[in-house]
This record gives C-alpha cells, sequence and structure tokens, in this order.
C-alpha cells in the first residue's frame, strides 16, 4: 500500500524531469550499447518514479527540517 501512495502521490516538475531523463538514458545507453550507463538511468528512472532522493523535493519521508 505504501508504494502505490508514493507512485500516484507527490508529483512535482522535479519528478517529471527525472523520470523523462532516466527512460532517455536508458534508451540511449542500450542503443549504445554502453550497458553500464543504463544502471545510471535506471536510478535516475527510479527516483522519478518512486520520489526519493532529490526528485522528491524534500528528503526521503519528508523528516528534513529546512531553515
Amino acid at each position: 500500500m505504501y508504494i502505490k501512495q508514493r507512485l500516484l502521490s507527490g508529483w512535482n516538475f522535479s519528478r517529471i524531469i527525472y523520470l523523462i531523463m532516466g527512460v532517455l538514458m536508458v534508451i540511449q545507453s542500450i542503443m549504445m550499447r554502453e550497458y553500464l550507463m543504463s544502471t545510471m538511468g535506471l536510478y535516475f528512472s527510479a527516483m522519478g518514479l518512486l520520489g526519493f532522493g532529490c526528485a522528491s523535493g524534500n528528503c526521503f519521508g519528508n523528516q528534513c527540517e529546512k531553515k
């Protein structure tokens, strides 16, 4: 249930950009046969899809305090 909630809520501009750029990195790296680079594309895609790290716009779990 928690993953479904993270997939469907909290979408912002940076999260969409991370997802699009990650998918493009995977496609480009497979076309150029640079398979190691596709892992980085998968990481960025996961950041955008699941909303963790920098793509969430805040720290994971929204437990960071900003001054």
